[in-house]
C-alpha cells in the first residue's frame, strides 16, 4: 500500500488569484483543474529551482480552493462555457473554434518539501522561500495567468522536523490560517461502498456504474405505511458531503515507444505512451478537518510495468471529525 513521502517542511503559497485556468479537467469532468496540473506545476518548479541553485525536493501538492468563477453562462438549466472568437483564416473564413473553459480562482498551493539544507542551516530557510517565490511568480498555473498578489498575504514555512506530537500541534495551528476555503481530497473508498450496493439489485454493476451514480444526484420514493399513495422523494446526497467525480492520472493504451519514435511527440528526448485518463471520486472538505498535513496532500504512484500513471492522496475518512479551534 502507497503512503504519502517523508518531507520536512511545508511551503505555503497563500491565497493566489489565478485568471482563466483550464476548467475542463478530462474529457468527462469540468470545473476545478485536476490535481494533477498542480503536480505537474510542482516539478516544473523544482526544476526552475534547482537550476537557480536551490537544493530541495517536493514531495507532494496540495491545494485549498478559497474562491472560484466558472467562465459560464448564467441563464438556463445548461450552461455553456464563453468561448472567445479566433481570428478570421488566411481565406477569410472563421476559424474553427476549439472549445476551451476557463476558471478564475483565488487558491492556496501547499508544497511538502524534503530538505536537508534547512534542517542544517534554519537561517536560510526564509531566503530560500522567496526565492522560490519569485521563480513561481513567473509561471503559469493550471494554464491560468497568475495576477499579483493580495496585500497582507506572504509565503510561509511550516517546520514539521520535530516530534510527532510537535508536527501534529504545529499542523493544528497551521491549518487554520488555510481558512476559509476546501480542499480536495481522495474518496476511492465510497466507489466500492456505492459498487456493492449497486450490486445487491444488479450483480452485473461495474466500477463506472458506480462512478455514474456517485457522479450525480439519484432520486427514489419512499411509500409510507406501505401505501403506495402516500410517500416522499429522497435523493442519496444526505450523508455523502460535497463529493465530485475526478481524474487522477493516467492509464496506458498500449507499450511505451522509444524517444523520438512518435511524430509530433512533445519532447525529442523523453518516451512516448498514448494514455486516456484515469477517474477516480473525491470530497471538498475544509482544512480544519484534516487530522495531518498528509491528508491533504496529493503524490504521483507511478507504476510504468502496469501502465498506471496516477496520483494518490492519504485522507481516510473518521466518524468524528475533530473541531478544536482553542
Amino acid at each position: 500500500m502507497t503512503r504519502c513521502p517523508d518531507f520536512t517542511h511545508l511551503l505555503v503559497l497563500p491565497h493566489l488569484r489565478v485568471q482563466n485556468a483550464n476548467a475542463i479537467s478530462s474529457p468527462l469532468t469540468h470545473g476545478f483543474p485536476a490535481m494533477t496540473a498542480f503536480t505537474g506545476l510542482m516539478w516544473a518548479l523544482e526544476r526552475r529551482a534547482r537550476a537557480d541553485g536551490l537544493d530541495f525536493t517536493f514531495k507532494a501538492v496540495g491545494a485549498v480552493c478559497h474562491d472560484h468563477q466558472e467562465q459560464v453562462s448564467d441563464g438556463g438549466y445548461v450552461k455553456t462555457f464563453c468561448l472567445s472568437r479566433n481570428p478570421v483564416g488566411k481565406d477569410g473564413k472563421t476559424a474553427a473554434i476549439v472549445e476551451e473553459g476557463r476558471i478564475h480562482l483565488e487558491l492556496s498551493l501547499v508544497l511538502a518539501v524534503q530538505s536537508e539544507r534547512w534542517q542544517r542551516e534554519p537561517e536560510a530557510q526564509q531566503a530560500d522561500s522567496a526565492r522560490i517565490a519569485d521563480l513561481f511568480s513567473t509561471m503559469r498555473v493550471a494554464g491560468g495567468t497568475l495576477l499579483p498578489s493580495l496585500p497582507g498575504y506572504r509565503p510561509y514555512l511550516i517546520d514539521l522536523t520535530g516530534t510527532e506530537r510537535d508536527r501534529q500541534e504545529v499542523f493544528r495551528k497551521a491549518r487554520l490560517r488555510l481558512l476559509p476555503g476546501f480542499t480536495l481530497v481522495a474518496r476511492d473508498d465510497l466507489l466500492d461502498q456505492r459498487l456493492t450496493t449497486l450490486q445487491v439489485n444488479n450483480p452485473g454493476a461495474t466500477r463506472l456504474d458506480a462512478w455514474l451514480s456517485l457522479s450525480r444526484i439519484n432520486w427514489h420514493w419512499q411509500a409510507m405505511d406501505d401505501a403506495e399513495a402516500e410517500g416522499k422523494w429522497l435523493h442519496d446526497r444526505d450523508d455523502l458531503g460535497w463529493v465530485v467525480p475526478i481524474p487522477v492520472g493516467y492509464g496506458a493504451l498500449g507499450e511505451l515507444h522509444p524517444p523520438g519514435s512518435v511524430v509530433n511527440a512533445r519532447s525529442a528526448n523523453t518516451p512516448f505512451r498514448f494514455v486516456e485518463s484515469l477517474y477516480s471520486v473525491g470530497e471538498w472538505i475544509s482544512p480544519h478537518r484534516l487530522g495531518s498535513p498528509q491528508q491533504m496532500l496529493w503524490y504521483a504512484d507511478s507504476r510504468t510495468e502496469d501502465g498506471l500513471y496516477r496520483l494518490r492522496n492519504d485522507y481516510r475518512p473518521v466518524s468524528h471529525y475533530e473541531t478544536d479551534f482553542d
